[in-house]
């Protein structure tokens, strides 16, 4: 007797609801629905956001509602400060721009993208807090854009080869620290701190009390002999910097 072929069905895609990709789990999914309803009530820009992202403050909050939606309402307020234009111009960050501290390309074995922020090539006394603050959220915003679809977290390495103290910015990191924890939860993967001088270690002790539990644990220091090897282990050699033995070679932010 002859076998019929099967044929096989593509695989579905994800469930898409009005706001966004339907949320699997069922507490989430719930806790997400009446933080939205009422965040609304308080902020009509509420619509404008997916439910990924108001779940991303729900696990920033251990899913607690209240202490999430004050969260979350502070950002509608901060971005409507922040990014009256709904994105930084780039004009506006020039200075910051020019020295290529931030570059971007590539992405791990979870398809997150990968950034390299160089330390050294940021000077203080070159710039202003202000501006340092806006070329930030310039900074995740376009991370946060070329992020493949159904990914929300991205990668970090902070070089800090040849950081020293012209280098030092406490302010800056302070204030960069502040609006990651507070404006874009739950967005950092992983962060690499590679090449540490023992001079940093100053700057880290200021830092490190105001790190919040769950970013803590995303932070990693490499030893510089275990540093190609470390990245290896959750970077593909053909998605890596090159600078680090791997494929790719470094692009600037503004240019990816």
């Amino acid at each position: 007797m002859e076998k019929k072929e099967t044929k096989q069905e593509p695989a579905p895609a994800p469930a898409e609801q009005e706001n966004g990709p339907l949320i699997e789990d069922e507490i989430e999914r719930s806790k997400v629905g009446i933080m939205r309803a009422l965040c609304d009530r308080q902020d009509p820009e509420t619509k404008e956001v997916d439910d990924l992202m108001i779940r991303r403050f729900l696990r920033a909050r251990d899913l607690d509602i209240e202490k999430a939606s004050t969260m979350f309402l502070k950002y509608l307020t901060w971005k409507r400060s922040m990014l009256p234009k709904g994105h930084i111009p780039e004009a506006e960050i020039a200075n910051d721009l020019s020295h290529n501290k931030v570059c971007m390309q590539g992405h791990d074995k979870m398809g997150r993208p990968i950034v390299v922020a160089i330390g050294n090539r940021h000077n203080p006394s070159k710039g202003n807090l202000d501006e340092f603050k806006r070329f930030f959220v310039y900074t995740v915003e376009k991370i946060c854009a070329r992020m493949p679809r159904g990914q929300e977290k991205f990668v970090s390495i902070g070089d800090l080869q040849g950081w020293g103290y012209s280098n030092c910015d406490i302010r800056g990191y302070l204030a960069a620290l502040s609006t990651l924890q507070d404006c874009y939860p739950e967005r950092l993967g992983k962060l690499y701190i590679v090449h540490a001088p023992y001079i940093f270690l100053t700057a880290w002790k200021v830092i490190y009390p105001l790190i919040d539990a769950n970013t803590k644990k995303k932070i990693v220091f490499v030893e510089n002999k275990k540093l190609t090897q470390t990245l290896l282990e959750d970077i593909d050699e053909s998605q890596l910097p090159d600078i680090y033995g791997g494929k790719l070679p470094l692009v600037p932010i503004q240019e990816a």
